[in-house]
């Protein structure tokens, strides 16, 4: 039987859930929106039951997913303030070294292989990518959803520009995730055809070996000395 650790929390498992089914009706309703003059759009819009019923149900899952996005960090703040949170998705100099290590391995000048942690820079660039491209989606998001309030104190000038950074953000963050997520999680070999381990919050100790080793030795670390 092949053991397995314990990697990801319920509490992280649910907000990935959260993420990816808000994500995908983001894309579905407003995509649709951008490109309202292709075929594709017009059925994806039927779908949904007509262009105004696609833009409640936008604004709804935005709002959401605005709301999902405080909680988050609420949460980590919080954990942090009580001496019980971590900082390893937060990027690191070490990161750039793996970067540089990777990509001599991958490129044939070196057999020297990176060591990760819990986050690989990969990983970590997917989150922070995630987080900036929310904060820009959320923040023109409620210009638009709120523009006679917003052009009240600030220039009118900032609701097109706001039209224009929240088309581009959302369709930038559709490619992102279709092209480098799709391929880290399903497509890279180490996975394919899936990695459950955001689902299941478990990943085999071979998994483990290979991927994040530097995490495995600390847990081993500890391990032993509960033991002692």
């Amino acid at each position: 039987m092949t053991r397995s650790l314990q990697r990801f929390s319920r509490w992280q498992r649910l907000q990935h859930v959260c993420v990816m089914v808000l994500f995908t009706l983001l894309c579905a309703t407003g995509l649709p929106q951008k490109f309202y003059e292709a075929g594709w759009a017009a059925s994806l819009l039927g779908f949904f039951g007509g262009v105004d019923r696609a833009r409640w149900i936008h604004r709804a899952c935005g709002l959401s997913f605005a709301v999902l996005m405080v909680v988050h960090f609420a949460v980590e703040i919080f954990a942090l303030l009580r001496g019980g949170g971590s900082l390893s998705l937060v990027p690191s100099r070490r990161d750039f070294r793996d970067a540089i290590v990777t990509l001599r391995f991958y490129l044939g000048l070196s057999d020297e292989q990176a060591r990760f942690d819990r986050f690989d820079y990969r990983q970590k660039f997917e989150y922070w990518g995630l987080v900036l491209g929310s904060v820009l989606v959320v923040s023109t998001g409620l210009v638009l959803l709120y523009p006679v309030e917003v052009t009240q104190h600030l220039p009118g000038t900032l609701v097109p520009v706001a039209m224009v950074a929240h088309s581009n953000e959302g369709l930038l963050a559709f490619l992102t995730i279709l092209i480098w997520h799709i391929y880290n999680a399903h497509l890279n070999p180490d996975v394919f055809p899936f990695d459950t381990t955001i689902f299941t919050g478990r990943i085999s100790l071979e998994r483990m070996r290979h991927e994040h080793p530097r995490e495995l030795e600390r847990i081993e670390g500890a391990e032993e000395k509960h033991v002692a």
